[in-house]
C-alpha cells in the first residue's frame, strides 16, 4: 500500500509539467492488461474554482481508494474482492454520499443502498434502504452468496443483517451524519417548502463542517448525483462491479435508485464488462443503463467505449451523469455527460490516472 501511494506522489509532480505542454496521445498499442480496476466517487462534483487544497483532498481519497484495488489485483486477489474492498473505502469516507456521509431522506434518515454482481456467475446481491449496516455493499455480497435471493430491503435487509452477527458491522444511525450534508437537506427543503426534521439521536452540528454559503446550492444539485462504484478485471479474466450509495437527498416514501438494480446502475458479465453507474437514478433505471452497455458490445460487436458513448451522450439527457466500466479485454472507460464524475482507474500496463473534471488530475502510461 505504501509503494503504490508513494508512487501517486510521484506521478503528481510528473504531471504538472505535462499540463504544461498540453495534453500527450495515448499510444494505441498498449498491451493488453493483465488486470484492470476503475472506481466513482459520483457524478456531482465540486466547483473548479474550488482552492487547490480542497480539490486535493477529493483526488487524495480517490488515489486511496485505487491503491487499495491495485494492491489486490497485483497479489491475484479476485475482481470481487476487490470491489468489495474498494467500496468499502469509499463508503467510509465522508466525502462522496454512501455509508458515513450519505445524505438525509426527507425525514432525516440515511437509507442507504448497494448492489455487488460477479461476472463469472453472474451471481449477484443487493439492500436497498438499510439505516444500521456500516458497509451496505458488504451485506449485499452477503445477500448474493448466502441466499437464494437478488434484493433485500429496509427491515428485511436489517435482519438479515441481524442473522450474520459480527460478520456484518453494525452502526448507529448517528454515525452517518455529518452536518455537511444535513445543511444541504435544510437547503433542500426550503426549496420546496417543507419543514426540517429534527437531528437524528445522537447527532450533533459542527459549523466548522458546514460548506459556504456560495456553494450550497452546488451542494444541493450534486446530491442527486452522489453515488460510489468500483468495476475490476483480475488476472483469471474475471470481473466484477460494486455500487453504493445514500440515494437523492430529501428523497421520500421510501425512494429506492438505481444503485441496487442489477441491470441498471450495476452489472457485470464475463462476457462483455462490468459497469457501475451515477446520476439520476430514475433514468438509469428507465433505459437499464449498465446492461445496455453490455449488450451493445455483446450484439452490435462494438467497443466498450463505443457502446458506453452511444449509451451516455445517445440514450441519456445531457447532465443525467455517467458510468465507469472495464471490459473483459481490459479495455477501461470513464464516460458521462455532467460537469464531471470523482473517478481514478490502473491497470497492469501502467495507465494510472485520477480525476473530477475533464482532464485526468494524474496520469503515467509508463510500468509500474
Amino acid at each position: 500500500m505504501v509503494r503504490v501511494l508513494a508512487m501517486f506522489a510521484c506521478v503528481v509532480c510528473a504531471l504538472c509539467l505535462q499540463a504544461c505542454r498540453g495534453t500527450q496521445e495515448r499510444c494505441t498499442m498498449q498491451p493488453r492488461a493483465e488486470w484492470a480496476i476503475v472506481l466513482h466517487g459520483g457524478a456531482g462534483v465540486i466547483d473548479k474554482d474550488t482552492p487547490p487544497e480542497r480539490v486535493r483532498e477529493y483526488t487524495d481519497s480517490l488515489a486511496r481508494a485505487l491503491a487499495v484495488g491495485i494492491e489486490m489485483l497485483e497479489s491475484g486477489r479476485p475482481a470481487l474482492d476487490a470491489v468489495e474492498a474498494v467500496v468499502m473505502t469509499l463508503e467510509d469516507d465522508e466525502k462522496f454520499n454512501a455509508g458515513r456521509g450519505a445524505v438525509f431522506t426527507a425525514e432525516g434518515r440515511n437509507e442507504l443502498d448497494a448492489s455487488i454482481m460477479d461476472g463469472a456467475t453472474l451471481r449477484c446481491g443487493a439492500v436497498a434502504g438499510v439505516t444500521t449496516v456500516k458497509n451496505p455493499v458488504r451485506l449485499a455480497r452477503r445477500v448474493m452468496e448466502r441466499t437464494r435471493h437478488v434484493l433485500l430491503s429496509r427491515e428485511g435487509a436489517e435482519a438479515f443483517a441481524d442473522s450474520l452477527g459480527p460478520d456484518i458491522a453494525r452502526v448507529e444511525p448517528s454515525y452517518f451524519f455529518t452536518t455537511r450534508r444535513w445543511r444541504v437537506l435544510e437547503e433542500v427543503l426550503k426549496e420546496r417548502g417543507e419543514p426540517m426534521p429534527p437531528l437524528p439521536k445522537g447527532a450533533s452540528l459542527s459549523a466548522g463542517d458546514a460548506p459556504p454559503a456560495t456553494q450550497s446550492v452546488r451542494d444541493t444539485r450534486n446530491a442527486t448525483f452522489g453515488t460510489v462504484g468500483c468495476v475490476a478485471l483480475d488476472r483469471s479474466g474475471n470481473l466484477a462491479a460494486a455500487t453504493s450509495t445514500g440515494g437523492m437527498s430529501g428523497k421520500r416514501w421510501a425512494r429506492i435508485g438505481d444503485s441496487p438494480i442489477i441491470g441498471a446502475g450495476n452489472y457485470a458479465n464475463n462476457a462483455s464488462c462490468a459497469v457501475s453507474g451515477t446520476g439520476t437514478g430514475e433514468e438509469f433505471i428507465r433505459h437499464g443503463v449498465a446492461r445496455d452497455i453490455s449488450d451493445r458490445m455483446l450484439y452490435k460487436g462494438v467497443s466498450l467505449n463505443q457502446a458506453a458513448r452511444e449509451v451516455v451522450h445517445g440514450v441519456l439527457r445531457p447532465d443525467d451523469g455517467g458510468i465507469i466500466a472495464v471490459s473483459r479485454s481490459g479495455e477501461i472507460a470513464m464516460v458521462f455527460n455532467s460537469d464531471g464524475m470523482f473517478r481514478a482507474a490502473a491497470d497492469s500496463t501502467g495507465r494510472l490516472e485520477v480525476g473530477i473534471w475533464e482532464r485526468p488530475e494524474m496520469q503515467s502510461s509508463g510500468a509500474r
